[in-house]
């Protein structure tokens, strides 16, 4: 929960998150610090079907199904994406209410 907080002079600032929501905030931009998790999210979010396999993430990024599926993992762990197992593959769908909250969160709003 964010509390306001004093700073030196008694100049009182906003909310600042907790240090615990600050953690879980740095961990959603954390994930999105990588190039390749931005593009990977990007292609799930623009999907027609709103979902994506993982089998057809690799080549528009160029990298094997094992590192895609780190990156993917990263993601699913920051809350961006969900992850549904149908047989040998993964599906993924957007989940972009971790994104929203904590850009809310950063700024207040």
């Amino acid at each position: 929960m964010s509390t306001p907080r004093t700073v030196a002079c008694c100049t009182e600032v906003g909310p600042v998150p907790s240090r615990s929501d600050a953690e879980r905030i740095a961990a959603v931009f954390k994930a999105l610090g990588d190039p390749t998790r931005v593009t990977l999210l990007a292609l799930i979010t623009a999907s027609a079907a709103g979902e994506m396999c993982v089998c057809d993430l690799t080549e528009p990024v160029g990298l094997s199904q094992p590192t895609v599926s780190h990156h993917m993992k990263v993601l699913v762990d920051a809350g961006l994406v969900q992850r549904e197992q149908r047989g040998r593959w993964a599906y993924y769908r957007p989940s972009i209410g971790a994104l929203v909250s904590a850009t809310h969160e950063l700024t207040g709003t």
